[in-house]
């Protein structure tokens, strides 16, 4: 049997090499021998300072077969490559989900759990996702920091520039397989989709009746609370339905659509 020779005061452990004792040791003693020259961030391991200044040089050696993106860790291009090759290791035990990467499963997993640890600190609202909370902070701070080129407005998150970029370029991505009905949004391709399926997953609960899309329930449930939260802004009439209202504006501007 191989002599291990080398223990931790603190830890059990033992351990063949000095060297490998000695990186050990760090991990208790919290010691980071290793500095950056750049940015004085410092390392317990030559090698974490190694691939840290990957960061300064931009140098990406760990280079993708298919698609020719580059990495600087090699253990971030093996998960790159499961994109390729559809493998997914990481399977939820509950829903039987699988995902590519272990961070996907752990996100997804706190669909089950509940769990939401990022809380804002300004009105306690929480999130399962640590982006989805750098995103809520804008609400408060105000910040748009994504600008559309073209009329200069701006928004709170990538995904609000992208939505509206295709009001100048026309594109609609969202095609649905039945008839051929381009839409440039993905609610209401959706909705579009529950016209052919017949599904309508929105259900009154006072009485039953269901709907395809969130909206629509909405204003049905203000016949049951008899709120009519849609007010002409002419002569202060209110209405149930924003579609009564909009047919009420007729009146006022005497325009006549159908003729």
């Amino acid at each position: 049997m191989e002599e291990k020779p080398f223990n931790g005061e603190t830890s059990s452990r033992p351990f063949i090499r000095l060297k490998t004792f000695l990186m050990h040791q760090r991990i208790h003693t919290g010691k980071k021998p290793f500095r950056c020259e750049v940015c004085e961030k410092a390392f317990t391991q030559s090698s974490d300072l190694l691939r840290h200044h990957m960061i300064h040089t931009g140098e990406k050696p760990f280079k993708c077969e298919v698609c020719d993106r580059a990495f600087t860790q090699s253990s971030t291009l093996v998960k790159h490559r499961r994109i390729h090759t559809g493998e997914k290791l990481f399977k939820c035990e509950i829903c039987k989900e699988s995902f590519t990467q272990l961070l996907g499963l752990v996100k997804h997993q706190r669909i089950h759990t509940g769990e939401k640890p990022f809380k804002c600190e300004l009105c306690d609202r929480s999130f399962t996702q640590s982006s989805t909370l750098v995103n809520h902070r804008r609400i408060h701070s105000g910040e748009k920091p994504f600008q559309c080129e073209v009329c200069n407005r701006s928004f709170t998150q990538s995904s609000g520039l992208v939505n509206h970029r295709r009001i100048h370029t026309g594109e609609k991505p969202f095609t649905c397989e039945v008839c051929d009905k381009s839409f440039s949004y993905s609610s209401p391709f959706r909705r579009h989709q529950r016209i052919h399926s017949e599904e309508k997953p929105f259900k009154c609960e006072l009485c039953g009746k269901a709907f395809t899309d969130s909206w629509t329930l909405l204003n049905h449930q203000h016949i049951h609370t008899k709120e009519k939260p849609f007010r002409c802004k002419v002569c202060n009439k209110c209405f149930a339905k924003s579609s009564n209202l909009v047919n009420h504006s007729r009146v006022h501007t005497g325009k006549k659509p159908f003729k």
